[in-house]
């Protein structure tokens, strides 16, 4: 245990950083444009195209820590349910497994709480509430069904692209395409998580609590739907990165960076 954290500990690290940087960027997104007295929300009257700007920014920086030096190196999961699925379909050993989801975790609770450094008061704003994910008006079985959807639909995204060459340079464009999409369309469900980290990450300085089981739940349920009706159909899955670079090691599946 201790040589493989010793060698794989910058990969560990790296998760719970892209983990920090999306919810640093959520965090102040939903401030910027949802926050009663800022400049934005004042200037943009519809919900609906404030949450268009919101799932642009959340897409965009999902694909900017995706084809990040630091996003290629450790695969840029950011997400437990889909270090989990690689899990299942074993293409991760289990302590880089178990740490890959602990680092996301104290990543996930570290970016809501620089966030509350950076915005003081306006993050607890009942219109920003640390960005937390929690059901909508439909109820928590639209909620759970919801995020069991779009969960199963971005894993079977990412395993059908990163095991297509012709696709797999692209998958990262298609992972944050579907975020901002889901934030436009789902969010009002269930607040659009995919993620037990990241809800996490919000209920925690928030302390909503009530509905945690939806997203412990529904996002593995789903993800792992994905991995058995791919695995059904198509058996090749190369490896756990999201985009696997020549240029980085990778943990996964043994590639060594030669020294030049």
């Amino acid at each position: 245990m201790r040589n493989t954290f010793k060698i794989h500990w910058p990969e560990y690290l790296i998760e719970a950083w892209a983990l920090a940087m999306f919810m640093i960027s959520a965090c102040l997104f939903t401030a910027l444009l949802e926050h009663p007295s800022s400049p934005l929300h004042q200037a943009i009257a519809s919900d609906f195209v404030r949450r268009g700007v919101i799932g642009l920014a959340m897409g965009l920086t999902a694909i900017g820590l995706i084809y990040s030096p630091w996003g290629k190196r450790s695969g840029a999961h950011m997400n437990p349910a889909v270090t989990w699925t690689f899990w299942r379909l074993g293409k991760i050993k289990t302590l880089d497994a178990v740490l890959y989801m602990a680092f996301q975790f104290l990543g996930g609770w570290l970016g809501v709480v620089i966030s509350g450094l950076v915005l003081g008061s306006a993050i607890a704003d009942p219109r920003v509430a640390f960005a937390v994910t929690v059901p909508g008006p439909a109820g928590t079985a639209i909620a759970w069904g919801a995020e069991f959807g779009i969960s199963l639909l971005l894993m079977a995204t990412i395993l059908i692209t990163s095991n297509r060459p012709s696709l797999a340079s692209r998958t990262g464009v298609f992972a944050g395409s579907l975020i901002a999409l889901y934030v436009l369309f789902e969010a009002p469900l269930s607040g659009m998580s995919m993620n037990p980290a990241r809800t996490l990450g919000s209920a925690i300085p928030a302390r909503v609590y009530d509905h945690l089981w939806i997203y412990f739940t529904a996002p593995f349920i789903g993800m792992l739907a994905a991995a058995q009706i791919y695995k059904a159909w198509d058996r090749r899955v190369f490896c756990a990165k999201l985009i696997h670079n020549s240029g980085y090691r990778c943990i996964f599946c043994g590639h060594k960076v030669e020294p030049r």
